[in-house]
């Protein structure tokens, strides 16, 4: 097949951007594939990160053009005819934001034309963690252009069946990433980032209020209170309100059992922060999916995550790790203390190993062409 992802790519960053790279170069083994991506993904005025750009600045080997202007409507034409002249066989969209529904439905509508060309869109949500007035009405105009769907989690399949009754979907699990090189010894890991604390729990990736950095602190509190407690890395960029995670930080009195990394963590380190980790926590709020899962499945680390969206679809409670209940700083407390207590690293890492094998690309990849053969 002739294949066009469009979506975020490199020079772009991020983990949607690290998920259409693999998804390109997997494809790329049997197929013709290409991605375009923004020239302007958000407008500056309405971005909360520091920078869009991948600090890394190595290309992958995969043709990536820069076309796509998400706020100019004269751009989603002339990238939709563009698209229709290429005469692809499938074009997929990776969707996680109803702000980009306009752009993508337009530009998926005009590349149909050619009466040749399906669409397939990968949406992480239908309905955001974040809510907005018009979320709906853009996700249902993006979407009713597509022919084909693949979600990666239960949650995911039932806000789309609300939306689409009769969607072609395929719910296939979301893949491990393998781009961050490999495992190191913890030790290594550790005096590399110039930390000597004898445990250390990870919560990784963008900080938004929705992921519950809040919770994880509060329970900071109450573990403290142990006899040899262990050391928080937050290791993330601050989409929200960082002064006031410190404050809480300060008010808690944990200032010497958290250490902040405020800053987009690049490819080439993100290995030493889950290598030097003993587990890895999400103490999300809300959630259809999570990358950080795949990140820490890569590298065979146990998780604590909330009961919420499609979470305790990946980590398997007592087996990969812990489900507690979210929003309930005393459970998790609790199952952070049992992970040390019982001595479940090892066993649970074990246990990643073998879970971790149903996360192939290679399996995702089956999954698309299945559906779209059908």
């Amino acid at each position: 097949m002739k294949i066009v992802i469009i979506g975020t790519a490199f020079p772009l960053r991020g983990g949607i951007a690290h998920f259409n790279q693999l998804l390109a170069s997997h494809l790329g083994e049997k197929h013709e594939v290409e991605i375009i991506t923004f020239k302007r993904q958000y407008p500056k005025l309405f971005f909360p990160g520091k920078t869009q750009d991948e600090p890394s600045g190595e290309k992958p080997n995969i043709k990536i053009t820069q076309l796509v202007d998400s706020i100019n409507p004269l751009n989603w034409l002339k990238v939709g005819k563009t698209i229709r002249n290429l005469k692809p066989d499938l074009v997929i969209f990776k969707y996680w934001l109803p702000f980009f529904g306009p752009c993508f439905g337009t530009i998926a509508k005009y590349a149909k034309k050619n009466c040749s060309t399906k669409v397939l869109f990968i949406p992480d949500n239908v309905i955001p963690h974040e809510k907005h007035p018009c979320d709906i009405s853009f996700t249902k105009y993006a979407f009713k252009y597509a022919d084909y769907f693949i979600v990666q989690s239960d949650s995911v399949q039932k806000d789309l069946l609300c939306l689409f009754p009769h969607a072609k979907f395929r719910n296939t699990p979301h893949p491990v990433y393998e781009i961050f090189g490999k495992s190191i010894e913890k030790y290594d890991a550790r005096k590399q980032l110039n930390v000597n604390a004898e445990k250390i729990i990870l919560f990784f990736g963008y900080i938004r209020k929705y992921k519950g950095l809040h919770v994880l602190l509060d329970a900071m509190k109450i573990i403290s209170h142990t006899e040899t407690p262990p050391t928080l890395f937050v290791a993330g960029e601050f989409y929200d309100d960082e002064p006031a995670y410190k404050i809480q930080i300060k008010e808690l009195n944990i200032e010497s059992f958290v250490k902040i990394y405020s800053e987009y963590i690049p490819n080439e380190r993100v290995n030493l922060f889950f290598s030097a980790a003993d587990v890895v926590v999400l103490p999300y709020l809300s959630a259809t999916q999570s990358g950080i899962t795949q990140i820490a499945y890569n590298f065979d680390k146990p998780v604590i995550a909330t009961n919420v969206g499609g979470l305790a679809e990946v980590v398997l409670d007592n087996k990969t790790g812990y489900i507690v209940e979210a929003n309930n700083p005393e459970k998790l407390s609790a199952a952070i203390k049992k992970f040390y207590s019982e001595g479940l690293e090892k066993p649970f890492s074990d246990n990643v190993k073998i879970e971790k094998i149903k996360y192939s690309w290679d399996h995702f990849i089956e999954s698309i062409e299945e559906l779209v053969s059908r």
